[in-house]
């Protein structure tokens, strides 16, 4: 439902007919990236005929390029650096404004994105609201909608276009398909985001004892550390594939997970916009912004506490009470209830503020 007292800068699509062609652009971080994805699938289903394209950082391509939703993935270089972003936009702009876009989504709103957009002229855009304490996900439908596009239900689906992706990573790491694959991600940037790693590994040991399960740790090098405490623990039952996948392996692998156990990371957002349960541990990260969406989805917020959401990347009370709070005993009864719960819902993206 979207707020009437939010205004999203816009001109909306007046054509009698649907535009032929929609560019969308997100030039963030990997997770932010996903976040869109969900929305703009229902808008590919809203208009079947119109080609839409996908500009985002030359880094985050992979997973939008795996999907059968765009007809193109443009990239452009520069890594997080507006600067360097700006220099590098004159090198791609032909090839946009060649294509002569009828609508253009800028689903980030930074100079950058906001450049693109005036050199291509489309008849109709909208602008990315970056400020209202409201969902990214639901300030994304109010860009598109904003634009002239009313969105149907939004479900929490991607399809690949290859349906064995990562499987090969899996099978070479002895992955037992027999059982629940539940993929544990102690992922979060800062210390403040971060449950205890002991805590994972008696969560793995409570839920084997219920569960006929197999673990998966996957992502980026700094994860080592982690997944070694893990393995300790766990030996045979966890699949060690830190720094064994691609971002668009790690997004396949994960589809196949029964539970994604998370911190505010970008494999948590690979994790519900595709469907999958996935119980969130947010410490300082501001829950409002970032909180996986739908029933399938649960957030262990801060929210609650005095200090929460604090944003800080170390805890002033040196202990990080917003999340010691939760015990292995307490997240393994809210995981299963919420599997139980997802079993018998919608697989959809439902905005916490609708």
């Amino acid at each position: 439902m979207t707020d009437p007292h939010v205004s999203t800068p816009a001109v909306p699509w007046r054509g009698a007919e649907p535009p032929k062609s929609v560019l969308a652009i997100r030039l963030q971080a990997l997770g932010d990236v996903v976040i869109t994805l969900p929305y703009l699938r229902a808008l590919r289903y809203s208009l079947p005929g119109t080609d839409i394209d996908f500009l985002t950082r030359q880094e985050d391509g992979s997973i939008p390029r795996a999907l059968r939703l765009f007809r193109s993935v443009e990239e452009l270089g520069g890594g997080r650096s507006e600067r360097r972003q700006l220099l590098l936009t004159p090198l791609l702009a032909p090839r946009l404004m060649a294509r002569r876009y009828d609508v253009v989504l800028d689903l980030q709103n930074t100079r950058v994105s906001r450049t693109i957009r005036r050199l291509i002229r489309p008849r109709a855009w909208a602008l990315f609201d970056r400020e209202s304490p409201v969902a990214a996900g639901e300030r994304t439908r109010r860009t598109i909608e904003a634009a002239g596009f009313p969105l149907p239900r939004v479900e929490a689906f991607l399809p690949l276009r290859d349906r064995n992706l990562g499987l090969d990573v899996l099978r070479h790491a002895q992955w037992d398909s027999t059982r629940d694959l539940v993929v544990l991600s102690p992922a979060g940037a800062f210390a403040s985001r971060n449950w205890p790693i002991e805590r994972y590994a008696h969560f793995a040991d409570l839920w084997r004892q219920r569960h006929a399960a197999q673990f998966a740790i996957l992502g980026l090098t700094s994860l080592r550390e982690k997944a070694a405490v893990l393995q300790a623990r766990l030996g045979d039952d966890l699949l060690n594939l830190v720094g064994e996948t691609t971002a668009s392996q790690a997004f396949a692998i994960v589809q196949r997970a029964s539970l994604v156990l998370t911190e505010d990371c970008g494999l948590m957002h690979m994790a519900w916009a595709t469907g999958v349960p996935t119980l969130a541990l947010f410490g300082s990260s501001r829950h409002v912004w970032s909180a996986p969406l739908g029933d399938h989805a649960c957030c262990l917020h801060s929210g609650d506490l005095e200090c929460g959401a604090c944003m800080a990347p170390t805890c002033r009370y040196g202990d990080i009470p917003c999340l010691t709070r939760y015990s292995a005993e307490h997240v393994v009864d809210r995981a299963e209830a919420l599997i139980a719960r997802a079993a018998t819902t919608p697989i959809r993206v439902v905005s916490h503020h609708a």
